[in-house]
C-alpha cells in the first residue's frame, strides 16, 4: 500500500474523524496530529515504502531523516518536534489496529524505544515585570481597555492562548468573577479571578466592546472590525506590550500561564489546585513548577546566604531575609519562614 494511493487517504479520513469524535480534540490539536502524519507521509512516498512496511529499521530511518533534512532538505527539526511527531505516529499505528490492519502496532512502545527530549524549564516573569506589563496598554482607546483586559485574563487566570481566544461573551462573569474555559479535549472547567481582573473586563465589556461591535460577534474579545481576534493578534499584542515594560525578550502568553502557575506556587497554593485552575489533566504536568521554585530557591541560597560557601558573598548577618523564588526583581523579595 504505497502512501499515496487513496486507501492512505482514506484512513487519513477516518483517523480525523476518530480524533475529533471519539477523542475530543480541539481543532488546533487535530490540526498539529495531521500534519505530523504529513511528515510521515512524506518521508514513506521518498523512501517507496508502505504503511505496512513498518518496523525499527523504518522507524529508525523515518527519524534520522526528521533530524537532518526533512524541514527543507537541509535542515531538521528539534528534538522537541520529532518527539511529538513519534507520539503522532505511535497513535495513528494503533488507530489502524482498530482498523484491522495489524494484529499489533509495529510501532515500538515507549518504554522499549524511547526518544531522550531535554525540556527547559518555562520561563516566567518577575512580580514587579507582571506589574510593568498589566500597566503597558493605555486607557485612551478602545483597543487600549481591551488589550489590558485581556492581559489581566492571562495573568490572574492562567488560560492557554487557544483558551482566550475561543472564549464568547457568555464565558466571562465579571460580577462573580469567573470565567467558563474550554481547555483541551473539549473539557470545561470555571477559573476565577481577583478585583483588577474584575475592573479590566468590567470596563472592556462596558465601555470598549460596544465601540468594537460592528455587528454581531460571540467572541468576547474583538478586534477593529468588530470580529474575533486572532491568536496571532494576542501573540503580537503580549509582544509589544513587554517591550515597551521592558520585561525579558521572548515574552508570550504562555509565558503570563507559567507565571501564573509559578506565583500561586510560591505563594503557597496546593498543586492540585494549580493543576485544576491550569487545566492540566496529570499532576506531573504541573510538577514542573516546582522545579522551577526549587533552581530558583537553590540560587537564592547560594546567593544570599551566608553559610553558602560560595567564594565572593559577603555574610549578610544572621537574619537577612531570602528572597522568594522566581526571577529577582526590585521589591519582590519576600522571608522565608520557619518551615517553609
Amino acid at each position: 500500500m504505497p502512501a499515496g494511493e487513496p486507501r492512505f487517504d482514506a484512513l487519513l479520513q477516518r483517523y480525523s474523524a476518530f480524533l475529533r469524535g471519539q477523542r475530543g480534540l480541539s481543532q488546533n490539536t487535530l490540526r498539529i496530529s495531521l500534519a505530523d502524519l504529513a511528515s510521515f507521509r512524506e518521508y514513506l512516498s521518498r523512501e517507496g515504502l508502505s504503511l505496512t512496511d513498518m518496523d525499527r529499521r523504518v522507524l529508525r530511518g523515518y527519524l534520522a531523516w526528521l533530524v537532518t533534512a526533512a524541514r527543507d532538505g537541509s535542515n531538521g527539526y528539534a528534538r522537541v518536534s520529532v518527539a511529538r511527531k513519534l507520539t503522532a505516529l505511535r497513535s495513528f499505528y494503533h488507530f489502524l489496529v482498530q482498523e484491522d490492519l495489524f494484529r499489533s502496532t509495529p510501532v515500538p512502545s515507549g518504554r522499549s524505544f524511547r526518544l531522550k527530549v531535554h525540556k527547559p524549564l518555562p520561563g516566567f516573569l518577575g512580580k514587579q515585570e507582571v506589574v510593568r506589563l498589566l500597566e503597558a496598554p493605555g486607557d485612551a482607546t478602545p483597543v487600549g481597555i481591551r488589550d489590558r483586559a485581556i492581559l489581566e485574563v492571562l495573568y490572574s487566570c492562567g488560560v492557554r492562548l487557544a483558551e482566550i481566544q475561543e472564549m464568547d461573551l457568555p464565558d466571562a462573569i465579571p460580577s462573580r468573577r469567573e470565567l467558563m474555559v474550554r481547555g483541551k479535549g473539549s473539557k470545561e472547567r470555571w477559573v476565577v479571578f481577583g478585583r483588577p481582573a474584575e475592573e479590566a473586563l468590567a470596563r472592556y465589556l462596558t465601555e470598549a466592546r460596544p465601540l468594537l461591535a460592528t455587528w454581531p460577534d460571540p467572541a468576547l474579545f474583538l478586534n477593529r472590525y468588530g470580529k474575533r481576534l486572532s491568536r496571532r493578534s494576542i501573540e503580537k499584542l503580549v509582544r509589544r506590550y513587554a517591550a515597551l515594560a521592558g520585561t525579558r525578550d521572548g515574552a508570550h502568553p504562555h509565558t503570563l500561564r507559567h507565571t501564573f502557575a509559578t506565583h500561586l506556587l510560591e505563594g503557597g497554593a496546593d498543586l492540585r489546585v494549580i493543576q485544576e485552575l491550569l487545566g492540566h489533566s496529570s499532576p506531573a504536568t504541573t510538577q514542573i513548577y516546582t522545579h522551577i521554585t526549587q533552581r530558583e530557591a537553590l540560587s537564592a541560597y547560594l546567593t544570599h546566604h551566608p553559610r553558602s560557601d560560595v567564594p565572593g558573598f559577603a555574610s549578610q548577618g544572621e537574619t537577612a531575609d531570602l528572597p522568594a523564588a522566581g526571577p529577582p526583581s526590585p521589591g519582590s523579595e519576600k522571608p522565608l519562614r520557619d518551615g517553609d
